[in-house]
């Protein structure tokens, strides 16, 4: 008997491919990643401080409701103090209720990716067409509040359907931050041509970190420095994306900020050595390369 296959990419071995470098002659490419999110009330899905699915009740909301009215803001002031890029994963349901954290990352120059419509739901249980509608409420939403159209995607826990990848290319999404399957983009097949697949992690994801596993801060942030320093170590090789992946309601605690703060200014300290980028600055530069360099790019999008 056959067991079921993914023929979204092919198995290349990370030995077996082209090296090029990024735009400003590098081969580390760091995306700092953000997920600003809201919750329903009192319902749905979501998460409390011991596990990722829990009951929604009180204590929860008003847990996560924390990262957008404290978190969030001392993170804002970090990444100002450090002159950082970031992006944000961002539920269209924030767009209208926090116009002044979707003002403040217009101000800083940063990129929405498109989170759907609430971490309160997930969409890889619904039928196709339902998918597809959320997809386009969620893109509609986005586009009216942000004044640009999010070409990034990058679902509620990460959710995806044996459709997900085709509905967002038929969409006009140009990559997906689904797939944690490589340290390098790459790209996907999907019934409607080809969708790039940039690095996302779910090692370096405080959710993870925190509720799952329930480390430490301390732990994180040594996680982040680890995989910073080996990664630039072996990025002489062939060049790679290093990633981390941020909750405003977990690091932006005040003892966890800390932490955070000591990682990036780890990170900061080497920006000559690296290129600080956003996720659509990445998918721009693979893009640009010619067919053949990336794997499964025989077809590129353009």
């Amino acid at each position: 008997m056959r067991l079921p296959t993914n023929d979204r990419y092919d198995y290349v071995s990370i030995k077996d491919r082209v090296p090029y470098d990024w735009p400003n002659g590098t081969r580390l490419a760091v995306c700092l990643s953000n997920n600003v999110e809201h919750f329903a009330f009192k319902a749905g899905m979501g998460l409390n401080d011991s596990a990722v699915s829990a009951p929604a009740d009180y204590r929860s909301y008003a847990w996560r409701d924390y990262g957008n009215r404290i978190g969030i803001w001392r993170m804002f002031d970090t990444f100002d103090e450090l002159d950082l890029p970031w992006s944000h994963n961002v539920n269209s349901t924030v767009m209208g209720l926090y116009p002044d954290i979707v003002a403040k990352i217009i101000e800083r120059g940063d990129e929405i990716i498109a989170h759907g419509r609430t971490n309160s739901e997930r969409s890889d249980g619904l039928w196709e067409p339902d998918e597809a509608r959320l997809i386009a409420e969620t893109t509609e939403v986005i586009t009216q509040h942000w004044g640009r159209r999010p070409t990034g995607w990058m679902g509620p826990y990460i959710a995806e359907s044996a459709v997900t990848s085709d509905l967002l290319v038929e969409a006009g999404y140009k990559y997906t931050l689904q797939s944690p399957c490589d340290d390098q983009p790459i790209w996907l097949r999907t019934r409607s041509g080809p969708l790039l697949s940039i690095p996302y992690p779910l090692e370096l994801n405080d959710v993870g970190v925190y509720v799952r596993r329930h480390h430490p801060a301390p732990v994180f942030a040594e996680m982040m420095m680890d995989q910073f320093d080996e990664m630039l170590r072996l990025a002489d090789e062939q060049p790679l994306v290093y990633s981390i992946s941020l909750h405003t309601f977990l690091v932006g605690q005040p003892f966890r900020l800390k932490h955070l703060r000591a990682a990036l200014e780890h990170i900061a300290a080497r920006r000559d050595d690296v290129w600080l980028a956003k996720p659509e600055d990445v998918a721009a530069h693979v893009m640009s390369l010619p067919p053949g360099i990336v794997p499964g790019s025989g077809a590129p999008a353009g």
